[in-house]
């Protein structure tokens, strides 16, 4: 393919485009490299894998692209034995997700796609390993940290790390508040100095206070001490930090060795992401320009039908229609500057370029390209100064360049061909060369100013005259190209309307020889009729339109009236079905009736015996309650009745194991008045026993004191992680109650960080049991989003 045409016509404003439109890198790269193929299999191939990505995205949505990244050289480096970092290990862990997620969207929504879907095999070339992708997910926190969940001997060694950190920086806040040291310190804070941990001591009390000294100040008057009373703590710091490190190396040596593994199926991944970001780039752009996929034919035939240049403001852009190679394979475009033969001629080249690389053109349906082996296009100002080439010159140059490269599967594009020298010469030269390309068959669009070449495609075989339209009262380019008209050049015309003096205008068509008034008038001739059968054809359009709405309306009323027949019809028949149904309705109403008059006379005998046996098991039953309770509340009981019985003692009902007080002294009959809850009953004594109220509560206290101690050995953190949803809410309701009877106000869940789907599920949870004060996630150093810290 050509590179100056590629250049010239804006080819690279595409790839811009396209580029912006991939989310990754890789595609970005495969986008900026993209090129137009000259194999017509190639070609149907990257149109189709366009159409293909663009169908998943109206049937399922965008993709979840994020994620992909270039881990190739991290894939090489651990298979190698070379150590990843937390940072390439996490950007390993998203390609991992990226690909599980990419297998996921083609099977979702019950869309089922096609297996011959370009899309569905890429996404179904792509290996998933979900138990490394989780472990990377929850061993490293960060970029430049691993997660205390990587191991439980690094999780220990942190804890360690932090216990140590938490006595020294006690120790040393109690030296600073000493009143002791105070006159010492510069300032009342812990600071840390080659990571052991310091106060700031005055310059002149450093003999008074003894200590390493590890840093000073930039004025001297400060000296940052290392107290003896920690140095030993801060050594322990320093061997757990060893420990860490040896143990971090551990980890990331064994999960570069895991990646290692499946190091042939990343890099494969990789490949096959980077493919389908790039195909969803082209399929994005396609619905941005409101693009189609052209039908790509084999007889070198273009058939754009209401293309529009993609580099124009859509809301400007005008819309053309442009035929190549069916009944002419030579086009000549006439018309004033700024009509818009320009725009024409690079819209075509532009569209060849684009369905050549697989991208969709912004053009209607059914509209035809072909596969080009090249592209000639000769198309703007030339000029070089540097070179002393002339506009001329420099157009001459780059003609005699493609005259000599071009071949019979070509299209050549010509602006303003023959300009720049004598109009005679130049139009012979223009008429010369199109007649070699014409004789060749090669597809070959040209524009121009001279009348020459407007004869010459009137009078050749297979040479087609086209002009831009425009509209003489408004002195405007409508852009319209008009297929099978000469243009005219509109001077006289458009210089009257301009204000020029007609008596100039008039000496100046004087100076036209007869042919040049000859054929000015043939084309003036031809342009009214062309105007004249379009307003005829408009106004024929107009009258087929209104007889296709009287129809329509016909039709609809038509189509009207018959519903409401049928709903008529049909509610004539609802109503007299309802009436049938009432008719027989009342009718078995009368004989049910009739029915029960002839069993009354027999019924009322039976009423009579019914109601005497229902009287006398009343009788029964009042009866055999009154012995229950007699039995159940006996006046009189057989236990020892409790001595010196007086207002206020509490006392136990024997039959009813209820606790009561006593309202009154016993009178002599050994009957006493007790209040039992909101009641007042009335007790023999020997259904009484006294109570010691003060020994009770002293029981109570005792089994509360057993209860807490047996409760305090809840811990301070529950793990559920790996837990589903009902058993995370079995265990941590369960060690809420624990927590809140042990006395505890804030304790942590691990759930981990995960898809988030546990952590939802542990806030609902706490959100409705009452126990819970408050909570929120861990900060930094607790295990941030990885656990929640809850009050009680």
């Amino acid at each position: 393919m050509n590179d100056r045409a590629i250049k010239v016509l804006e080819y690279e404003k595409i790839i811009k485009k396209l580029k912006d439109r991939a989310s990754s890198m890789l595609g970005k790269g495969l986008a900026g490299q993209l090129k137009p193929f000259t194999n017509y299999e190639e070609v149907i191939q990257a149109q189709s894998e366009t159409t293909d990505a663009v169908t998943c995205i109206l049937r399922k949505g965008s993709p979840p692209l994020g994620g992909i990244h270039e881990i190739r050289s991290f894939i090489r480096r651990a298979q190698t034995g070379g150590m990843l970092n937390p940072g390439e290990l996490l950007m390993i862990a998203d390609v991992l997700r990226a690909s599980r997620k990419l297998k996921g969207y083609i099977s979702q929504d019950k869309v089922e796609l096609n297996d011959t879907n370009h899309i569905y095999i890429l996404c179904s070339n792509l290996g998933t390993n979900k138990a490394l992708e989780d472990r990377l997910n929850q061993s490293i926190e960060s970029e430049d940290r691993l997660s205390d969940y990587a191991s439980s001997a690094l999780a220990s060694i942190r804890r360690n790390i932090r216990r140590t950190q938490d006595s020294i920086k006690d120790k040393l806040n109690s030296i600073i508040r000493s009143s002791q040291n105070k006159k010492y310190m510069q300032d009342a804070v812990v600071t840390l100095r080659g990571d052991r941990y310091v106060i700031p001591v005055k310059q002149e009390y450093r003999s008074q206070f003894p200590g390493l000294v590890h840093d000073m100040s930039s004025s001297g008057a400060t000296l940052f001490v290392e107290p003896m009373a920690v140095v030993e703590a801060n050594n322990e710091i320093r061997q757990l930090q060893n420990k860490e490190e040896q143990e971090v190396e551990r980890i990331l040596l064994e999960l570069t060795g895991e990646v290692a593994n499946i190091g042939d199926m990343l890099l494969e991944n990789v490949q096959l992401l980077g493919h389908i970001d790039f195909a969803f780039a082209k399929a994005r752009l396609s619905l941005d320009m409101d693009a189609v996929e052209p039908v790509i034919n084999k007889e070198r035939r273009i058939v754009i039908k209401k293309g529009r240049h993609p580099l124009i403001d859509p809301k400007e852009v005008v819309a053309v229609d442009i035929s190549l190679g069916e009944d002419f394979s030579t086009m000549v475009i006439t018309g004033p500057n700024t009509g818009g033969k320009t725009v024409t001629l690079k819209t075509t080249g532009l569209f060849v370029l684009m369905a050549q690389a697989g991208l969709h053109i912004p053009a209607a349906e059914r509209s035809e390209m072909c596969v080009f082996h090249k592209v000639f296009a000769d198309i703007g100002d030339e000029q070089s100064i540097e070179q002393s080439l002339s506009t001329f010159s420099s157009h001459m140059k780059n003609i005699v360049s493609i005259l000599k490269e071009v071949d019979d599967n070509s299209l050549v594009l010509f602006d303003e061909l023959g300009a720049g020298t004598d109009p005679t010469e130049g139009a012979a030269l223009a008429t010369a060369i199109l007649e070699r390309l014409t004789n060749q068959g090669i597809r070959t669009m040209a524009t121009t100013h001279y009348s020459e070449l407007k004869l010459y495609a009137m009078t050749t075989p297979g040479v087609q005259n086209a002009c831009c339209e425009f509209d003489v009262e408004t002195l405007r380019p409508t852009y319209r190209l008009l297929v099978g008209i000469p243009g005219k050049s509109n001077a006289f015309a458009i210089s009257k309307r301009l204000g020029l003096d007609e008596g100039i205008i008039e000496e100046a068509k004087n100076l036209l020889t007869g042919e040049d008034i000859q054929f000015e008038e043939v084309l003036s001739d031809i342009e009214k009729k062309r105007i004249e059968t379009e307003r005829e054809l408009e106004h024929a359009s107009r009258a087929k339109q209104e007889i296709e709405r009287i129809k329509e309306a016909s039709r609809m009323q038509k189509n009207r009236l018959e519903n409401e027949k049928n709903k008529i019809l049909d509610q004539a028949r609802k109503e007299a079905r309802n009436i049938l149904l009432d008719a027989r309705r009342e009718a078995d109403e009368i004989m049910e009736r009739l029915r029960e008059l002839e069993k009354a006379q027999q019924q009322s005998i039976l009423d009579t015996e019914i109601m005497q046996l229902k009287h006398d098991m009343r009788q029964k039953i009042n009866k055999l309650d009154e012995r229950m309770a007699e039995s159940v509340l006996p006046r009189k009981g057989y236990a020892k009745p409790p001595e010196n019985l007086k207002a206020g003692d509490s006392v136990m009902i024997i039959n009813l194991n209820r606790k009561g007080t006593i309202l009154e002294a016993p009178d002599k009959d050994g009957n006493v008045l007790i209040q039992v809850g909101i009641m007042k009953v009335n007790m023999h004594i020997t259904q009484l026993r006294l109570i010691d109220e003060q020994k009770e509560l002293v029981d109570n206290i005792q089994i509360t004191r057993v209860s807490g101690a047996k409760s305090s050995n809840v811990g301070l953190e529950l793990d559920i992680r790996g837990c589903s949803i009902e058993e995370a809410r079995e265990r941590v309701n369960k060690y809420i109650d624990d927590a809140t009877i042990a006395g505890l106000h804030e304790v942590t869940i691990i759930h981990g960080k995960g898809t988030g789907v546990l952590r939802r599920g542990v806030h609902e949870i706490l959100k409705s049991n009452s126990h819970v004060k408050s909570f929120r996630l861990g900060k930094y150093g607790e295990g941030e989003t990885g656990v929640t810290v809850v009050s009680i």
